[in-house]
Formats: C-alpha cells, sequence, structure tokens
C-alpha cells in the first residue's frame, strides 16, 4: 500500500511538473493600459495625500512598481509610438503631437508591436485614443487596423466635446456617434465586450487599453466627484474624480480577467504617455508630478517620469518595488519576447527587455535612454540618460546641463561645472546618438509647426 501510494504521488509529481512546464510555455496574453497626461504623483500607490486610486493601488501589490518608469516623450503621440515600435519618436518619425489634418503619422514601414504578434498567432484589440495620425479613419494614412489590430475603437486625439458623452469614436472605420457613457469606462467596457464575444478564445491575445483620462477637457461622472466632498476647487475636485473615473475602468477590466480566468497568463502594464499638464496650482492641470521637476512637455524629470506597473503572476513578484530605469520603448521588446516573436534586425530598437528591471537588474539596451520634444519649455528640449547621469541640451546641441539622478531625482544641483570630465563624456555620446537619429528618421520635425506639411510628407520618409 505504501508502494503503490508513493508511486501515485511520483505520477502525480511528474504530471504537476509536465504541467508546469506547459503553462510555462504557453503564449501569455498582453495588456497594454496607457493613461494620458497622469503625473508620477497621481496615484495613491505613488504617494499622493488625496487621489483615491484603490484600484491600482491593489494592482501594485499583485505586481512590481517601477519607480523609474519613463515615457518615451513629453507629449503624447511620440510616446505611443515608441511603445507600439520599440524606437524612439525621432527615430520612427512621430516627433510631436499630432494635429488633425497634418502629415505626421505612424509610417507602414514600421514594425507595430500587435502586427509583430498577430504574425504569432495573436487576437489584437485597441480601444481608446490612438493619435498616431492626422488623417484618423482616411485610406490616405495607415489606421489602427494597418498596423496590426483586429478590432478597434479609437479617437484621433481627445474625447470631444469632453470625456462626458463623446461623439468621435470610431469602431472598425464606422463612426458610432453621441456616446451615453464616460470616456474610460466606456472603452473598458468595449474591450470586455471583445474579450467575452469578439475574439478567439482560441488564441492569445493583444489588448490596448488607451484612456483620456485625465486629459483636459475633462469631465467627470458625479459618482466619483462625489468622493471628493472637502474639495472646494471645482477644477480639483474634477480632476481628481477624473484619476479615480480612470482607476475605477482600470479595476473594471482588471475583475473581467479574473471572471473569465484570464489573469494568471495575463502580462499586465499600466502607465502612461507623459507628465500632467499645467502648472499644478491654478487653471486646468492639477496633476502632481511627486515633487519632481517640470511637467507635460519638459524634458526635466516631472514632464517625462511616469507610473509604471506591471503584474505577470508566477513571473513578476508581487508588492515589490524596482528602481531600475525603464522607458516605453521598452514595452515592444518585452511583450514581442514573451510572446515568442522574434524581433526585427533590419532597424535599431532603442527598448530593452524590462523583465529585467522587475528582477532589480539593468535593462540590457543598445542605446541610451534619449528623450527629444520640439514643442519643450525653452531652453533644453533633448535629453539622454546614462546609468545615473542625465544630461539636458537646448535645440541646438550648444547648452546643456548635467545632472545626477540618482542622487539628485528633483534636478536641484546642476553639476556641468563640478563634472566637467563627465560633462565632456556626455556630450560627446549625445552627439553621436542624436546624429544617427536625424540620420535615420524622416525630417518631418524640419517643418517646425508641431504637425509637419504636405510639403514635408513627400520628403525624405514618406509612407514607407
Amino acid at each position: 500500500m505504501i508502494r503503490l501510494a508513493s508511486l501515485l504521488l511520483g505520477v502525480f509529481a511528474c504530471w504537476q511538473s509536465v504541467a508546469v512546464t506547459a503553462a510555462d510555455n504557453k503564449q501569455p496574453n498582453i495588456v497594454v493600459f496607457l493613461a494620458d497626461d497622469l503625473g508620477y504623483g497621481d496615484l495613491g500607490c505613488y504617494g499622493h495625500p488625496l487621489i483615491q486610486t484603490p484600484n491600482l493601488d491593489a494592482f501594485a501589490q499583485q505586481g512590481t512598481r517601477l519607480t523609474q518608469c519613463y515615457a518615451a516623450c513629453a507629449v503624447c503621440s511620440p510616446s505611443r509610438s515608441a511603445i507600439l515600435t520599440g524606437r524612439t519618436p525621432y527615430r520612427n518619425g512621430v516627433f510631436t503631437w499630432i494635429p488633425e489634418g497634418r502629415e505626421i503619422h505612424l509610417r507602414s514601414s514600421e514594425i507595430a508591436l500587435p502586427k509583430l504578434l498577430k504574425a504569432k498567432g495573436y487576437a489584437t484589440c485597441h480601444v481608446g485614443k490612438w493619435h498616431l495620425n492626422g488623417h484618423f479613419n482616411k485610406p490616405t494614412q495607415p489606421q489602427p487596423n494597418d498596423h496590426g489590430y483586429d478590432w478597434w475603437l479609437a479617437t484621433q486625439n481627445n474625447a470631444a466635446p469632453s470625456h462626458e458623452q463623446p461623439t468621435n469614436f470610431v469602431r472598425n472605420g464606422e463612426p458610432i456617434g453621441k456616446i451615453d457613457d464616460f470616456s474610460a469606462p466606456f472603452i473598458v467596457k468595449e474591450a470586455v465586450t471583445w474579450l467575452k464575444e469578439k475574439r478567439d478564445p482560441a488564441k492569445p491575445f493583444m489588448l490596448a487599453v488607451w484612456t483620456h483620462e485625465p486629459h483636459y477637457p475633462i469631465k467627470s461622472a458625479p459618482e466619483f466627484q462625489a468622493k471628493y466632498p472637502n474639495l472646494t476647487d471645482k477644477v480639483q475636485r474634477e480632476h481628481h474624480a477624473n484619476v479615480t473615473q480612470l482607476d475605477h475602468a482600470f479595476g473594471q477590466l482588471m475583475r473581467a480577467l479574473d471572471d473569465l480566468k484570464l489573469s494568471d497568463n495575463t502580462f499586465v502594464v499600466f502607465t502612461s504617455d507623459n507628465g500632467p499638464e499645467g502648472d499644478g496650482i491654478k487653471g486646468a492641470g492639477r496633476g502632481s508630478t511627486g515633487g519632481l521637476r517640470g511637467r507635460k512637455r519638459a524634458v526635466y524629470e516631472g514632464g517625462i517620469r511616469v507610473p509604471g506597473i506591471v503584474r505577470w503572476p508566477g513571473h513578476v513578484k508581487a508588492g515589490a518595488t524596482s528602481d531600475v530605469p525603464v522607458i516605453g520603448s521598452d514595452i515592444f521588446v518585452t511583450a514581442a519576447t514573451i510572446a515568442g516573436a522574434e524581433l526585427p534586425k533590419d532597424r535599431v530598437l532603442d527598448g530593452g527587455n524590462l523583465l529585467s528591471a522587475l528582477q532589480s537588474k539593468p535593462v540590457e539596451r543598445t542605446r541610451p535612454l534619449y528623450w527629444r520634444c520640439v514643442i519643450a519649455p525653452e531652453p533644453f528640449k533633448t535629453a539622454m540618460r546614462i546609468n545615473d547621469w542625465k544630461i539636458l541640451a537646448d535645440e541646438k546641441l550648444t547648452k546643456f546641463e548635467l545632472y545626477n539622478i540618482a542622487k539628485d531625482p528633483q534636478e536641484k544641483q546642476e553639476l556641468s561645472q563640478t563634472e566637467p570630465a563627465k560633462l565632456t563624456e556626455m556630450k560627446a555620446e549625445l552627439l553621436k546618438l542624436n546624429t544617427e537619429i536625424e540620420a535615420e528618421g524622416p525630417d518631418w520635425w524640419k517643418s517646425r509647426d508641431n504637425g509637419g506639411s504636405n510639403k514635408d510628407a513627400k520628403g525624405k520618409g514618406g509612407d514607407q
């Protein structure tokens, strides 16, 4: 009897080992949840004293919270392009935010993440803000489906006229008119419907959920405004409620993954496209940088450092933090790698695999972290970080500032005069990298009209 029990135990252990191996080899689902203008300090789990974000706070306890997570640019369209291509924005062409009607767009020559994953058998869906072309829903530029999405619901830029009852959503090429809902809850409902009814359940999936919240002009449902009865400043209450509205929508999506028993095999990354709007004190824009210098449009930390939380049960440590620097372009490389897709070898990828950062190890990357924002406040429009050191440069690359970010994340101590050798080293690396990037990408940025022109689109790059 004892021998039989031992034999059965051995068989069970062998079966369990095979089962674990099979589960490990199963392609994971991938969810990229992107907030809009959410500041580094806007979540409870990042230290905000007032804003209520219970779902994201709980999510942070289920995964790893990144304390040095960067957007690839200080404004939205470029950051989005880097997530989908793994390439810094000036390299992939989407160098600035894209006004409606402009020629700047994510070119068909770029290999977008959904297209790469679709080739590996993934079902793909995008819901929410798109903002990667000026000719939205027109045949003159690539649309979400041209970049690999099977199903898409999107707006060109912001929800209009606001987050309340927007009228500018398009689903799979068809305008759908006025929505009797608020933006983030609405797009999450679309995502859940796709998960439950539209996708092929036999396939792994990639789902991009890109909210408009808390980008202005904002509007928050009464139920979320009611959570801030002591705020007499209506603008502040609307903003804080808007972040809570975003948090609520995120929670609804996570519950849907649980209900569908998908959570255990789903890699979820939550982040933001850039720092917060406004001055944080008066007028529109009450988001928090968590004390970092600068805000949206600035290449100081407050314009580019954003929340970043990753959950992947069994692979990512729960309740942990990582202070390893990561950037939006890392999402492309990470997602492709865990899906078993071969990374493109015919182009430079600026991103690396952020799974290393989740193990508190440096991310291996071929190029330093780099930012450039043509509409950044004068004088500094370019920045680069190598290890603990960050250099800022003006547009002509003739004026510089130097900081040690590990020691001085608030960028209060400018070190170019006291660290001349390090400044010389960083200047040389920046000039080299900047020259390489400009030589590869289309020169749409030379038009300087914040969105390109018809003439520029016919020049270097085009829709190649």
